[in-house]
C-alpha cells in the first residue's frame, strides 16, 4: 500500500447539500483531505493474460496451497510481514476526546501515512465501533492473521491498558499503543540529552509528571526503567501517592512503584526543587511553581497546541526546554519513534515489543544529536533522514538480543 497525498477523488462539487460553497474552497486543510490521504497501489504489474493469471487464479491458488501446508510462509509471499493495523476506537483522539471512530478517521489516516513517510511501513486505518474492552481485544485478534503488527491509538485510559494487555498476551505480532509508549521513548531521549547537556546522569534527577492518563503513566514507567532517580506523577487530585484512597488499579500500581520521597498535596508544591517538569495534561502550571524548581532545570511541557509552561515563561527558569509543538526546538513528537520502533520489529519478525527494544529505540534517537547538542537541540528533527535508520537498527538488534526475533 502507497500513501499519497495526490488525490485522483478531487471533484469539489457534491460534498455540500443545497449548493452551499465547499469547504476546502476556503480552507487547505479541507482540500488536502477530500476523499482521503491514502490509496492503495499495486506492486505487481497486471498488463495481460498472462500477468493476471500469476497475480491472481490459477496461479495465486500455488501460493496459498504452499502457505497452508507452511503457514510460516505467510510472511514471504503476502504482505503480512510489512503492514500495521493503526486501530482505534475514537475516543481520546488528539485533543478533541471522545469524537467516535468516523471523525477520528482523518487522523488514523494520517499516522498511517507517517508509518510509511518516515519509517517505510505500510498501515492501515481502521477504526472501530465499539469501546468495550472485551469487544475490541475480540475483534483486532480475529483481524490479526492480516497484519505483522498493531498500533492502538487514540484510546482512552483507563481501557487502553487493559486492551494492550491483553492483546499482548494473545496474538504473537507487536502490539504498541503509540499514545503511551511512543511518547515515552520520544521523552526518555530528550531527557537523556538534557542531563548530558549538564553533566548529569538520570539518577541523579527528580522529576513531576503532570498527567496520569497514558501517557503520563507510561512515561513514569518507562523513565524509572531506565534508570531515573525518582518521578512523581500529579492527576487533577494532586500527587498520586500510596495514602490516597480514590485510586484506581493502574494509579494504585503506579503510586507503589513512585514518589520515593513521599510527596502528597498538588503538583505545584512537587515542583519545589525538582529537576524536571514533564506536562502530557494541559492546563497551566503557575509560574512561581516553576521558580521554584531546581536551578538546571528542565520544562518538557508537552500539551499541545497550548503548553502547560509557555516557552517564554519557562526558559526564564529552565536550561532546556521542549514542548509538543513544532514551531519551538526540541519538539517532542511520537514520529520520531513510533515508524522505526515498527520498522525494526517487522524487519526480524518479532513477537513483540520488549521494554529493551523500547530502551534501545531512545538511546538510538539520543544519540542522532551527537557532538551538536545544544539547549535548543537535545531531540532530532523529525525530518532527519537518520532518525528512521537509528531506530530501526537498534530496535532489530535489540529484538535479537533479547530472543523475541523470529529471522
Amino acid at each position: 500500500m502507497a500513501a499519497e497525498i495526490v488525490n485522483p477523488r478531487s471533484d469539489s462539487s457534491t460534498d455540500q447539500e443545497g449548493g452551499a460553497e465547499p469547504l476546502d474552497s476556503f480552507d487547505p486543510a479541507f482540500a488536502l483531505h477530500r476523499g482521503g490521504k491514502m490509496a492503495v497501489q499495486a506492486t505487481v504489474p497486471v498488463r495481460d493474460k498472462d500477468d493476471l493469471s500469476l497475480a491472481y487464479t490459477p496461479g495465486v491458488a500455488k501460493v496459498c496451497t504452499a502457505i497452508a501446508e507452511k503457514p510460516e510462509l505467510v510472511h514471504d509471499y503476502t504482505w503480512k510481514s510489512s503492514v500495521v493495523a493503526v486501530v482505534t476506537d475514537g475516543t481520546a483522539v488528539l485533543g478533541l476526546g471522545d469524537i467516535g471512530p468516523e471523525a477520528s478517521l482523518p487522523v488514523m489516516e494520517g499516522k498511517a501515512i507517517l508509518f510509511k513517510q518516515f519509517g517505510g511501513v505500510d498501515a492501515v486505518p481502521i477504526a472501530l465501533a465499539c469501546t468495550g474492552v472485551d469487544e475490541i481485544v475480540e475483534t483486532v485478534v480475529r483481524l490479526a492473521p492480516s497484519f505483522g503488527g498493531v498500533n492502538l491509538e487514540d484510546i482512552s485510559a483507563p481501557r487502553c491498558f487493559e486492551i494492550e494487555r491483553q492483546l499482548q498476551e494473545r496474538l504473537d505480532i507487536p502490539v504498541f499503543h503509540d499514545d503511551q509508549h511512543g511518547t515515552a521513548v520520544v521523552t526518555l531521549a530528550a531527557l537523556r540529552n538534557a542531563a548530558r547537556l549538564t553533566g548529569r546522569s538520570l539518577g541523579q534527577l527528580r522529576a513531576v509528571i503532570s498527567g496520569a492518563g497514558a501517557a503520563g503513566v507510561a512515561i513514569a514507567k518507562f523513565l524509572l526503567e531506565a534508570g531515573l532517580g525518582d518521578v512523581a506523577v500529579a492527576d487533577r487530585k494532586g500527587i498520586v501517592s500510596t495514602d490516597r484512597d480514590d485510586l484506581t488499579p493502574v494509579k494504585r500500581e503506579l503510586a507503589a512503584m513512585t514518589n520515593k520521597a513521599g510527596l502528597s498535596g498538588s503538583l505545584e508544591s512537587a515542583l519545589a526543587g525538582a529537576d524536571v517538569f514533564i506536562g502530557v495534561s494541559g492546563g497551566t502550571v503557575p509560574e512561581p511553581a516553576v521558580a521554584s524548581m531546581a536551578e538546571g532545570a528542565f520544562v518538557f511541557a508537552m500539551a499541545n497546541p497550548t503548553p502547560e509552561v509557555h516557552p517564554d515563561v519557562a526558559h526564564k527558569y529552565a536550561a532546556v526546554v521542549a514542548t509538543g509543538r513544532s514551531d519551538y526546538p526540541n519538539q517532542i513528537n511520537n514520529v520520531l519513534a513510533f515508524p522505526g520502533i515498527f520498522a525494526g520489529a517487522l524487519q526480524v519478525r518479532a513477537s513483540r515489543i520488549t521494554e529493551g527494544m523500547k530502551i534501545a529505540a531512545a538511546e538510538a534517537l539520543a544519540s542522532v544529536v551527537g557532538d551538536d547538542l545544544a539547549a535548543d537541540y537535545v531531540i532530532p528533527s523529525p525530518f532527519d533522514e537518520r532518525v528512521a535508520p537509528a531506530v530501526t537498527a537498534a530496535v532489530a538488534a535489540a529484538a535479537r538480543a533479547e530472543g523475541v526475533a523470529r529471522r
